[in-house]
């Protein structure tokens, strides 16, 4: 059984005795420990891009929900004709497509690159399954910690619509419970052309019972009453220029986001946010510049011709951001000085995008998903790397570094959703949804594509690597969910909100979640590496 674990392992690297490289033959000159070493930093390096491409993504996605159409009413007594407009986005289906799909891509791709990789084998790649196990742990209990505490002491943020969520959490179990079956039920430890085909086909199920609970149709939706949600859960638009003085006192023109902030996905998202790099801004339908009363910030009041904007971009991503001058915070200034020029590289790569007002959004959501899957590209490659050079079980590292940095798109989304919306339905629909979308669509795809390789080239199915070790971590995440689960219906219950609420007992859930999530990393870890 050892003998053919390294032999796959072998087969997975595609290297022997860490003699290839990444991009240079010098590699293989340093030693073991110097290359692990910037190995990880590339890894780290790859997450902030991650993160960075969320916020085009985002907006991307703002601004496709946005989108509404022109509707001509008739009363059928008057006759009298009404035009109004409506969304062309149902919000249920923008969350469970646009939000879960969008933020999900890095896994996604993740795991298509990994089956693309083993086409001709006879298994499949353990490396994108175990990554989205460990995702949807990740998902599950950090995520949700995180926005727990991200309102404001005292606010509660609660689901505004029940019945919703309550569908979503069933098909995210259920995706988890039809992987177990697949793994060691129906055809253990083997997964079979059908088996792939109705896992993929289970996302479209889940569209429509999710959109037959939003709209309420009878005998397909639960009987639960619902709020509606606010009409404009995401800010007007209002593109605008800020003038700003950067940390060595030049002025100069920043891109501002439809809030009026300046548009950085590793700061606060918040209207009324009060940190150094956000400033209350007027806006005017003006044409004309207009300043402010407040020195420290300047509005020029403008509807910019979108090349101007895109212009901008590449003007933004290598603009340092201001800070105050006071002696006291000189180690805040060099910190961010260090960081924000750390992020030129992608702020400048990412210029690349179209803005989000072409195209209702479309065309800078599709540019966002591209370099999300080139970034993914490149983490598979360091992930080959690490474990060659450290020996650490590759299937280890899907579950903990490769697991979290590929979530972080959706840890960022969920954060901005919950301080941004007066509800926590996106920013809790986004983790649920997301688990689905990671298997019907993360693990779905991937394996039809094998499978159906395979039925065609061999005539036989395809093994999975690893089944056992990923039928225990699937077990843990349903155990530790179930405690997860039962906290946010208790917060419920007594608090009235699933988010927020009393800071003490905000913070108190935050690090429970965060405790769940370690247990699951251990034990999967564990039994992964043959310990236990």
């Amino acid at each position: 059984m050892d003998s053919l674990q390294n032999e796959s392992n072998q087969i997975l690297l595609g290297i022997e005795n860490c003699q290839a490289h990444l991009i240079f033959d010098l590699e293989t000159k340093l030693g073991n420990g110097v290359r692990a070493f910037l190995y990880f930093l590339g890894l780290a390096y790859c997450f902030f891009g991650l993160s960075a491409i969320t916020a085009r993504f985002f907006k991307s996605m703002e601004n496709i929900v946005k989108h509404s159409r022109q509707v001509v009413e008739v009363d059928p007594v008057s006759g009298a004709k009404t035009i109004k407009r409506v969304k062309v986005w149902n919000y249920t289906i923008a969350d469970i497509t646009l939000l879960a799909f969008g933020t999900s891509f890095p896994q996604i791709s993740l795991a298509t690159i990994d089956a693309i990789r083993n086409l001709g084998n006879t298994y499949a790649g353990g490396l994108g399954p175990g990554t989205l196990v460990g995702s949807a742990a990740f998902d599950l209990f950090p995520i949700h910690a995180v926005c727990v505490v991200v309102p404001k002491a005292g606010e509660l943020k609660k689901i505004s619509d029940l019945g919703v969520w309550l569908v979503e959490l069933f098909w995210s179990f259920w995706a988890y419970v039809w992987l177990y079956i697949i793994l060691e039920v129906w055809t253990p430890d083997v997964v079979t052309l059908w088996e792939s085909l109705l896992t993929v086909l289970q996302f479209g199920l889940l569209l429509m019972h999710a959109y037959a609970q939003d709209k309420q149709w009878p005998y397909l939706s639960l009987p639960l009453g619902k709020s509606e949600r606010p009409e404009d859960w995401v800010p007007a638009e209002d593109t605008t220029y800020v003038e700003v003085k950067d940390v060595y006192g030049e002025s100069s023109r920043i891109l501002g986001d439809e809030t009026g902030q300046i548009a950085d996905i590793f700061s606060i998202h918040s209207a009324n946010s009060t940190g150094l790099l956000y400033h209350n801004l007027r806006s005017s339908d003006d044409s004309e510049s207009s300043f402010s009363d407040d020195p420290k910030s300047s509005v020029i009041v403008e509807k910019p011709h979108w090349l101007e904007i895109w212009k901008q971009l590449f003007v933004d991503a290598f603009t340092l951001e201001r800070g105050e001058s006071t002696k006291s915070n000189g180690c805040i200034r060099l910190t961010k000085i260090v960081w924000q020029s750390l992020l030129v590289p992608w702020r400048f790569l990412f210029a690349f995008v179209p803005p989000h007002q072409i195209a209702h959004g479309w065309i800078s959501f599709i540019g966002s998903l591209i370099f999300i899957s080139g970034i993914a590209y490149v983490v598979t490659k360091l992930t080959d790397m690490i474990s060659c050079v450290t020996g650490i079980d590759a299937h280890v590292i899907a579950f903990t570094a490769l697991a979290a940095g590929t979530s972080w798109p959706d840890l960022v989304a969920s954060k901005i959703a919950a301080e941004r919306q007066i509800t926590a339905d996106s920013a809790i629909a986004n983790i649920t949804c997301s688990n689905s979308v990671n298997i019907y669509v993360g693990i779905g795809v991937p394996w039809l594509i094998d499978t159906l390789y395979n039925y065609v080239a061999y005539k036989q199915p395809l093994r999975i690597e690893n089944a056992e070790g990923l039928s225990f971590s699937l077990l843990v995440f349903f155990s530790t969910s179930v405690g997860c689960i039962g906290v946010l219906v208790l917060r419920r219950l007594t608090l009235g909100a699933e988010l927020g609420g009393p800071r003490f007992w905000a913070w108190v859930t935050c690090i429970y979640f965060m405790v769940l999530w370690l247990i699951f990393v251990v034990l999967s870890s564990l039994r992964v590496s043959g310990i236990m």
